[in-house]
């Protein structure tokens, strides 16, 4: 299960750093902004959460792996931009992987380090969101989180799959690649068919 959690981990941080890379490329960064943005986005989510649990050093400064992935990530996308940006919206749907990803790997590291449903569902939300956040205020735009697209709710479902499993000793791993394809999908159809939350229409005054 280590192993499993560990490749997710890995894959959801290539993920999120695409999603970093390409904006900072779009942005006009030099390298090194790029792939400052690339790593921020990757691991400041798991930074959080893993401080908010107590565990400390942060696996993803402590360990080169998730270093060498973000940074693999923004040179690939500063040196061959082109061949990415042929997928439909880059930033979006690897933000969409990464977020189901995280949001996964997230609740069940909670869970493991004893805290609730309750506290697993928060820490999995924002291990999810919480590189997009920091990528989006770096380069200067809203955060995806606060506008009107599945996000956050997206990623409480994907927590809410691995939180079931654990509370009813399903086995771990299919639920955690249910989860994170829950996620991707709701993520998915709020980009493509404009599945979204109430937007607040303030009265005239």
């Amino acid at each position: 299960m280590q192993t499993f959690l560990f490749i997710l981990d890995l894959l959801g941080t290539f993920a999120f750093a695409i999603s970093g890379a390409t904006l900072g490329v779009r942005k006009h960064f030099d390298l090194f902004g790029v792939l400052v943005l690339s790593f921020v986005a990757a691991v400041s989510g798991g930074v959080a959460r893993d401080v908010l649990i107590g565990a400390t050093p942060p696996v993803a400064i402590a360990n080169w792996n998730y270093l060498a992935v973000s940074c693999a990530a923004g040179l690939l996308c500063f040196y061959r931009g082109a061949v990415v940006e042929r997928m439909t919206n880059p930033v979006q749907l690897f933000d969409a992987l990464g977020l189901g990803l995280f949001a996964v790997t997230g609740a069940t590291k909670a869970l493991a380090a004893g805290l609730g449903p309750v506290g697993a569902l928060l820490l999995g939300m924002l291990t999810g969101i919480g590189g997009g956040i920091a990528r989006d205020v770096l380069a200067m735009r809203i955060p995806v989180v606060l506008q009107s697209d599945l996000y956050a709710v997206a990623a409480l479902a994907g927590a809410a799959v691995v939180v079931l499993a654990w509370h009813f000793q399903w086995p771990g791993e299919p639920f955690l690649l249910g989860g994170a394809a829950l996620v991707f999908f709701l993520r998915f159809m709020a980009i493509r068919h404009g599945w979204r939350l109430p937007v607040a229409a303030p009265g005239d005054h």
